[in-house]
């Protein structure tokens, strides 16, 4: 994961590309994808 330089506590973070599609179904379920290369999901717990 990362996150942008003005990011917020509660804030979306980004998953990075190094996470395959398949992965991130498992790992981060209900993510967005905005782009090929750049999908979003809540802030973990």
């Amino acid at each position: 994961m990362a996150t942008p330089a003005d990011w917020k506590q509660g804030q979306d973070v980004i998953i990075t590309t190094a996470v395959s599609d398949e992965d991130a179904k498992t790992l981060f379920p209900g993510f967005v994808t905005h782009k090929p290369y750049l999908r979003t999901t809540g802030q973990p717990t």
